[in-house]
């Protein structure tokens, strides 16, 4: 673990902490830990990294404009960009895998690697706070939203189109979830207010949601 820490520039008073952003689901559930998996710090991961994104930008750009922001904290924050975070610092040696996901792959996998990502970013954030959450985002993102990308997200293009029509709404719902844990595959409903508009399927909830954003701007002509 120690080694670890050096690689990501942080040492863990809660070693704990630590120890549960690095377990995949698939683990705690063949070995029936206690301590759990990352799954929760995943969820909290995803908001720190948002935030902190959103205020870099907000800080470091102040000729965008809302919809430019947007589209570069939607990059920064998407599951191709956490992969490659991931990889910087070797994220996928350290994981724990059931048996079965390391056999298939689960260590090179976006997803895993992504969702372990922003549990590590959980961890450092409950362990020592949003300064040194921030100082490791940063790490990474600036650097990345610095290259000036060239990308489509269609998800962000979707709501902005929404948005010129008060009082529509966009909701993403995940329909349907098959397979094994260590290959699951997610199928999601775009819904604008309560027509479905667009239909996604794909190895990520992230990716699924993209699918079936760019189906409804198809449908729309865009």
């Amino acid at each position: 673990m120690s080694a670890f820490e050096n690689v990501i520039g942080y040492e863990f008073n809660n070693k704990q902490l630590l120890e549960k952003a690095l377990t995949h689901s698939s683990y705690a559930n063949e070995n029936h830990t206690s301590l759990g998996d990352n799954e929760r710090l995943e969820f909290l991961g995803d908001s720190v990294l948002g935030f902190v994104t959103a205020e870099y930008l907000f800080r470091n750009h102040m000729n965008f404009p809302e919809g430019e922001l947007t589209k570069y904290r939607s990059y920064a924050v998407c599951e191709k960009s956490l992969f490659e975070f991931a990889k910087q610092i070797d994220l996928g040696a350290q994981i724990k895998l059931s048996r079965g996901e390391e056999l298939t792959g689960g260590r090179s996998r976006p997803s895993v690697l992504s969702d372990a990502f922003e549990a590590l970013i959980a961890a450092i954030y409950l362990d020592g706070g949003i300064d040194e959450a921030k100082k490791f985002v940063l790490r990474f993102v600036s650097p990345y939203v610095e290259k000036k990308p060239d990308f489509k997200d269609y998800k962000t293009t979707l709501q902005e189109v929404v948005q010129r029509n008060h009082g529509e709404e966009l909701k993403y719902i995940v329909v349907s979830e098959t397979g094994p844990d260590h290959d699951k595959v997610f199928e999601v409903e775009v819904h604008l207010n309560s027509n479905v508009i667009g239909r996604g399927t794909a190895k990520s909830k992230k990716k699924a949601e993209q699918q079936a954003a760019k189906q409804a701007l198809e449908l729309m002509g865009i």
